[in-house]
């Protein structure tokens, strides 16, 4: 038995989400090894301390202020010695503080950079789920990371793939990485015929459980587009460098291609509880719940190329991976607010590649030295797209 001082203390951002769900089903089954001592949720309170209830923290914090004496009349109410706390400064200090060893980001979008830097900054194992926090601000999260000795393990499950194949080697002998998409619920339509999309097929995914925003992202393929920056900068390779093949079965995870001709494959289910024991307990092979692949009755595997034609998404986010700078910032704030637009009806499918394409070339790339440059491109470009939404353009 693991003695008390040795338990990991994890905190779960994003507690309430698919992978925060997924985390704490991980962290249950290994109670002796590792226990959930901080849950943190944007404004779901009734989730939270259910959550709450069934995970005993030491304290639990509530993103949205107006939440907060419901929180803490809840876990007093049940008995509980939870500390409730609110806001996205309350959450940074736990983060970056002796509450806890482990983080796993999942909080979506921009909204998590804060804490995913807090707990970089602070020298804490990231577990990175928030792959916003790399687009938007990588070169800072890793030089934090390499200045603090944070050990970043990613989540993605193709991210996750390349890391766990690349422990095997130096990254000098890495000639390529290949990530694999599923396609989402449109493969293989082409661009007219995606016009009359509506929101409900948009998070329809054929394979993964995922909240709405980033079922959307993986239906235009934006998804793999963010998830090419991110593997840019935890793997340090150019995007000649980076491929992305579509594998609708959602086996093979990602390929790491090496200088002697031979490639590995990380295969696995497609469920997030995987990648998520892996970074709770590497370098060390822990339960997850997951059952093992049997290819038998997997059947084939096939792969494909993507249609950039039909789904520009991807060959923006390159572009503004190549472009460097603010870039990738613009990127990802106008393709949330053009995300959010869609699901609320307000514009269709392919207005959500046309208002990024529209952000990236009213707002040239710029120099992306400080946190204040990168957020002012942020709020510049969600300025600008939700002008254009508000405008009635693109429909």
């Amino acid at each position: 038995m693991q003695a008390a001082a040795d338990m990991r203390q994890v905190a779960v951002l994003g507690a309430t989400g698919s992978i925060g769900t997924s985390a704490l089903d991980v962290i249950a089954r290994h109670p002796q090894r590792m226990r959930a001592s901080v849950l943190a949720a944007g404004s779901q309170v009734d989730a939270l301390l259910a959550l709450c209830i069934a995970h005993r923290p030491d304290h639990a914090v509530i993103s949205d202020p107006a939440g907060h004496a419901r929180l803490r009349d809840g876990l007093a109410a049940a008995g509980l010695h939870t500390e409730a706390h609110a806001g996205n400064e309350a959450l940074e200090a736990l983060v970056a503080g002796p509450a806890c060893d482990t983080v796993v980001a999942a909080i979506v979008g921009a909204a998590g950079l804060g804490s995913t830097l807090a707990a970089a900054r602070a020298g804490k194992r990231l577990l990175l789920a928030n792959k916003e926090s790399l687009v938007l601000a990588g070169e800072l999260v890793m030089a934090a990371a390499r200045a603090s000795g944070a050990d970043i393990v990613p989540i993605d499950s193709e991210h996750s793939a390349v890391f766990q194949c690349m422990r095997s080697c130096r990254a000098e002998e890495v000639r390529r990485i290949v990530l694999t998409a599923s396609g989402g619920p449109f493969r293989g339509r082409d661009r007219a015929s995606l016009a009359e999309v509506t929101p409900a097929q948009a998070v329809a995914h054929p394979k993964w459980s995922m909240g709405p925003k980033i079922s959307v992202d993986s239906a235009t393929l934006m998804n793999k587009g963010l998830e090419v920056i991110e593997a840019h900068h935890l793997f340090g390779l150019p995007a000649s460098r980076i491929g992305v093949l579509v594998h609708p079965q959602s086996l093979v995870h990602a390929l790491v291609e090496y200088v002697d001709g031979s490639t590995l494959a990380q295969l696995g289910l497609p469920d997030m509880r995987t990648a998520l024991a892996v970074g709770l307990g590497w370098p060390e092979r822990i339960e997850s719940g997951v059952g093992g692949l049997d290819l038998l009755t997997q059947g084939r595997l096939e792969f494909e190329a993507p249609d950039t034609d039909a789904f520009p998404c991807l060959r923006l986010a390159g572009e503004a991976m190549e472009a460097g700078g603010t870039a990738p910032a613009v990127l990802n704030a106008a393709n949330e607010e053009a995300v959010s637009a869609f699901l609320q009806g307000r514009i269709g499918f392919l207005g959500i590649p046309a208002l990024v394409e529209e952000a990236l070339a009213a707002l040239p790339a710029a120099p992306a030295g400080s946190l204040d440059a990168l957020l002012e491109a942020d709020a510049a470009a969600r300025r600008l797209t939700r002008q254009r939404i508000e405008s009635g353009a693109p429909a």
